[in-house]
């Protein structure tokens, strides 16, 4: 079911504790928001960000401490997970907290995903093998034995016992025309990350024709953005935070192939305030941050998850509960 209206909390696990995200995205609900995009790590960008925990031990957690709606922002099947692991996963939250998980995929990234020792194939690879996962999920979300033998993906015999009466959705996250088309056939949503208008409109685009080939109406399918912010006090204050905090976010190039936080902290040294320009939005303004957000909302999105990069983030749920979520203005919205 599309979800029209929401503006998100995106608890990122490479950066907090995630005793301190549960506490903050209790008071994100209590402040407006209405449901969490939870990153799924193995290593933070770089040691000083310093943690990384079990987005799926926390996420059972959530949906009982909180009413919001909640997904992963995103899980690479294939590598760390085998696809019938992820779908005993969701299916086992949905049945729990049904209607509110949502699962998010993606190709994945060498610096989560080597550290089962096998190769680190290319792009081309990397997503034959989550369009062979989706549908190992979807298969296993029918109730039924499932046998499976693709080109990179095998399952021998499985079945889900624990189901929920509807099976949770598949959104994907992807920035490229192709994978675009192949998630509107293929998947219930699309996520992707703040870019151009002119990228933006491709890849909708892109997404409607995958969707109408397989007979679907692409109006009724959830457009999610994550967008990266930095809000503080002072305009100093928020630039700093993103240097400090958050320097992956000005690095203009490819990332799925850097395998060390190490690589990303000697990368980190060459980062400057200026490369952060329309990749994160460093502004002391509340108002600017609701600009920011209703332009996307403008361009079709049903769903945008913010992230504050900074460690101010009771402050920026405080603000943006005050100053950016009354304001919003949604297609429809009465």
């Amino acid at each position: 079911m599309k979800t029209t209206g929401t503006l998100g909390y995106a608890a990122m696990f490479e950066q907090f504790h995630p005793t301190d995200l549960l506490r903050w995205s209790k008071q994100a609900e209590e402040a407006g928001f209405t449901s969490v995009m939870a990153s799924d790590h193995f290593h933070p960008w770089t040691p000083q960000q310093g943690q990384s925990a079990f987005v799926w031990s926390w996420l059972g957690a959530l949906g009982a401490t909180t009413s919001l709606r909640f997904g992963t922002g995103v899980t690479p099947p294939g590598f760390r997970y085998h696809p019938a692991v992820i779908a005993q996963a969701a299916a086992t939250l949905e049945a729990m907290y049904p209607g509110r998980f949502w699962l998010g995929l993606g190709a994945g990234e060498a610096l989560n995903e080597h550290v089962v020792g096998h190769y680190w194939p290319e792009a081309p690879t990397r997503l034959r093998i989550l369009m062979e996962s989706i549908e190992v999920i979807r298969r296993l979300f029918s109730g039924n034995v499932v046998k499976y033998q693709g080109e990179h993906i095998k399952l021998e015999s499985a079945r889900l016992y624990t189901l929920p009466e509807s099976p949770p959705p598949i959104y994907v996250a992807t920035a490229g025309p192709v994978m675009s088309r192949r998630t509107g056939r293929l998947c219930d949503g699309i996520i992707t990350v703040g870019a151009p208008d002119e990228k933006i409109r491709m890849l909708m685009e892109r997404f409607e024709e995958g969707a109408r080939q397989e007979d679907k109406d692409p109006s009724e399918m959830p457009r999610i953005l994550q967008l990266h912010v930095s809000y503080a006090k002072s305009q100093e204050e928020a630039g700093e935070n993103a240097l400090r905090e958050w320097p992956n976010g000005g690095m203009p190039f490819p990332k799925a192939d850097i395998r060390n936080p190490e690589d990303f902290a000697a990368m980190a040294r060459q980062v400057r305030i200026e490369d952060f320009a329309n990749r994160v939005l460093i502004s002391a303004d509340p108002d600017e941050h609701l600009e920011h957000i209703q332009h996307y909302v403008d361009l079709g999105f049903d769903e945008v998850y913010v992230h504050n990069v900074g460690r101010n983030q009771e402050e920026f749920i405080r603000v943006y509960g005050e100053r950016v979520i009354p304001k919003l203005r949604w297609p429809g919205a009465v």
